[in-house]
């Protein structure tokens, strides 16, 4: 009896989304500041990581890949690839365009490397080798540099919270161990189900390749939680977007209960999908932002992003010159700050549907932002939609119409395969992290 049990229980220990030992994993070192007043800001050092969906996931014991291109080929049911594959360490700079000096992190869009070729990525930083750093967003402001300048129709520079596990999920899942040192535990507002492991699960069994994605598909398991979209951006349109969720923590859908941009029904999951947004081209000002614009992309400048109680405000630096979200000039919406009104009007004068208040509003927003947050700093383009809801018309259907325009790219840009291809060397430099309570980031 005792030898069985003992059996049973090595089984138990091997059943786990564990990492490997062909490389090891070493975070890139970043810095940030956290701020108390104007000037009066103590430097952290951090570290970052990139997301496990990126990495080599192979056999245990061996070098035979679990997944391959956008297909699990190791193994074949959920409790097999969760035992039996494992998550490798990164060679951050030659194999995903991702470094850092001091204080800025720079992603590059396409890199190409000895086993192939990597588009986009997604780090986070952290707060120890093995936590990601934890940020409670209310009654503070957020505060960062970025150089986007390539970024052109189709590319999404994106800096964003998220409500993940501070150590990846590995106290919330047993089967995961290789935690947040390997990037896992990611969750968001869409309920992401192009996630290779779930909950702690492979999400394998039902797995459906991409059809014009060549690394990439879609599982019947998401990790959903509140998104806090402080930055969606290139170098012709940018959003800052807060997406409320029923659930306000990390937690697990499967297939029709996950909704967002993996499934049929968009609005089918307990988070709000769309958010409320305010991009400034939407809101009826052209000429803010942009190339030569108001706040000119073709150059460094500064975000600051401040959270109170239903209130979100956005602001911008550039050449030590305070420059204020525009107010908009969308009929029946007024002002240039996202709240309750704010929120309630856009989607009355775009005729949008209200999720935003169906999952629960401003009172789960405000629920989530008292919470704690993982930073997110990523790079990728839309097989979706081309990212036509950023930077041109969306839906098509809606050009010209309230809400419909949202930047002054084409309708036929940002298709993936263009992208990639014409601007593979497009690289965002996100700089000078700081933090700290409102007005004490900044000095203008």
């Amino acid at each position: 009896m005792s030898r069985k049990l003992a059996f049973a229980s090595l089984l138990a220990a091997a059943a786990a989304q564990g990492a490997g030992n062909q490389q090891t994993e070493t975070h890139p070192k970043m810095t940030w500041k956290r701020c108390s007043a104007p000037g009066s800001c103590t430097t952290v050092n951090g570290e970052v990581v990139i997301d496990a969906n990126w990495r080599w996931l192979h056999l245990d014991g061996g070098t035979d890949n679990c997944y391959d291109g956008n297909e699990w080929t190791g193994c074949s049911s959920e409790s097999e690839c969760t035992s039996s594959c494992v998550l490798e360490g990164a060679d951050y700079t030659k194999t995903y365009g991702a470094k850092t000096s001091g204080d800025a992190l720079s992603l590059q869009f396409v890199t190409k490397h000895e086993y192939g070729t990597n588009i986009g990525s997604r780090l986070y930083l952290m707060a120890s080798q093995s936590k990601y750093q934890m940020f409670t967003l209310m009654g503070n402001e957020f505060t960062f540099d970025v150089e986007l300048s390539t970024l052109d129709c189709g590319l999404n520079g994106a800096l964003y919270f998220v409500m993940m596990d501070a150590d990846g999920g590995t106290s919330r899942y047993s089967s995961n161990t290789a935690g947040a040192k390997y990037g896992t535990g990611y969750c968001d507002a869409q309920c992401a189900r192009d996630l290779k492991f779930v909950g702690g699960k492979a999400n394998v069994e039902g797995w459906k390749p991409s059809d014009n994605d060549a690394n990439a598909g879609v599982g019947p398991m998401g990790g959903c939680c509140p998104e806090m979209d402080v930055w969606e951006s290139n170098s012709h349109s940018s959003a800052v977007t807060p997406h409320p969720c029923e659930t306000v923590e990390y937690h697990v859908c499967e297939t029709t209960n996950c909704g967002g941009t993996y499934s049929d029904d968009r609005f089918a999951g307990g988070c709000d999908a769309n958010g409320c947004d305010f991009n400034p081209y939407r809101m009826g000002v052209q000429d803010f932002y942009g190339a030569g614009k108001t706040v000119d992309t073709s150059k460094e400048f500064t975000v600051v992003t401040q959270f109170s109680e239903g209130l979100i405000y956005q602001f911008f630096v550039q050449d030590g010159v305070k420059i204020d979200m525009p107010n908009t000039t969308v009929q029946g919406v007024e002002g240039n700050k996202i709240n309750e009104e704010f929120c309630k009007n856009q989607f009355a004068a775009f005729d949008d549907r209200d999720r935003f208040n169906e999952v629960g509003g401003w009172s789960k927003m405000n629920e989530a932002l008292r919470g704690e947050w993982v930073l997110v700093m990523s790079l990728w383009d839309d097989h979706y939609a081309n990212m036509l809801w950023l930077d041109s018309s969306y839906p098509p259907e809606k050009a010209s119409q309230p809400g419909g325009d949202r930047g002054d790219c084409p309708q036929d840009s940002g298709v993936p395969s263009d992208v990639e291809s014409q601007h593979a060397s497009a690289t965002v430099t996100y700089s000078n992290i700081r933090f700290g309570p409102i007005g004490s980031t900044v000095e203008v």
